[in-house]
């Protein structure tokens, strides 16, 4: 039986028992280069997805099953949104779905919601995808009376996107550029270090991004002993603690990014042997899309 939604037919394809409804897309567009959105009409997700939580999707019944994390969605539409890095087989597919397509899964959410209090003056870092990422994260935050800030980087000012988004739900938007074609030079440890240090009130940082710029966030902020919360969405494959990829040392006890996250205390991670492991399937993966 063909589904339409808004009008578009949806193509037929496999689809889990399970589930309670075809997600069909609505909309995938590249927002900068390597980087697409794909807004997915998905009712029962969006009916409860909140900021920090993430959905596993499958661009068609021979593919795999991947988490992302939710960038955006309109609960009454029943819209959800997601933005990836095209990087592996799997994600070059995601990047190649068309308007009325139906994905074989599409189901969330998934992982613990992301703490939101009103702690005060909040400093919400993004790089990559993580500049969709902490979009729904600032809104929140907002919304619970937070003076938000949103620190953004990039190489050069054509990777960065959705700065109006970012400054409709920040009182102050920072971005840093490594070519300096936006903002300033300066980069998030610098920066925030030199924030920091004047004494410029900060009560808590969440930062999402690359494995990387994670721990980096995380040591610049440690010796002011300002509370940093991370999301570990990079590590993680299954998605739902089956797998045990994504496990990871906190606070000395092992915990799974996948059920007992995604987001940690970024001081109490272990970084050397999450460092340690985060290319471990690189070599399968880069073959993978080479064939």
């Amino acid at each position: 039986m063909m589904t339409t939604v808004n009008g578009t037919p949806a193509k037929s394809a496999g689809h889990d028992l399970f589930e309670p409804q075809q997600a069909t897309v609505v909309k995938r567009e590249p927002l900068v280069p390597n980087l697409q959105l794909l807004t997915v009409h998905a009712p029962a997700v969006a009916a409860k997805i909140q900021p920090g939580q993430f959905v596993i999707v499958r661009a068609d019944e021979h593919g795999e099953r991947i988490p992302l994390t939710v960038a955006d969605w309109d609960r009454e539409a029943g819209l959800v949104s997601c933005v990836f890095m095209q990087v592996g087989t799997s994600t070059y597919k995601l990047g190649k779905l068309k308007p009325g397509q139906v994905l074989p899964t599409f189901v969330g959410p998934l992982g613990r919601a992301l703490e939101i209090e009103q702690w005060g003056t909040v400093l919400c870092a993004g790089g990559c995808y993580g500049i969709g990422s902490i979009y729904p994260v600032a809104r929140a935050l907002k919304e619970k009376g937070n003076r938000v800030i949103s620190f953004i980087e990039g190489r050069s000012k054509f990777l960065l996107y959705w700065l109006d988004r970012l400054t409709a739900v920040s009182d102050e938007v920072l971005i840093a550029t490594r070519d300096g074609s936006l903002g300033e030079k300066e980069g998030y440890p610098n920066r925030v270090e030199r924030m920091l240090a004047a004494g410029e009130q900060v009560d808590r940082v969440i930062a999402l991004g690359c494995t990387f710029m994670m721990y980096q966030m995380s040591e610049t902020t440690r010796p002011f002993e300002v509370k940093t919360i991370v999301s570990l969405n990079p590590i993680m494959i299954d998605g739902t603690g089956m797998c045990g990829a994504c496990r990871v040392a906190v606070g000395g006890k092992t915990r799974f990014a996948c059920v007992d996250g995604p987001d940690f205390d970024a001081h109490e991670v272990d970084w050397e042997l999450l460092l340690a492991r985060r290319k471990a399937y690189l070599g399968p993966e880069t073959e993978s899309a080479e064939k």
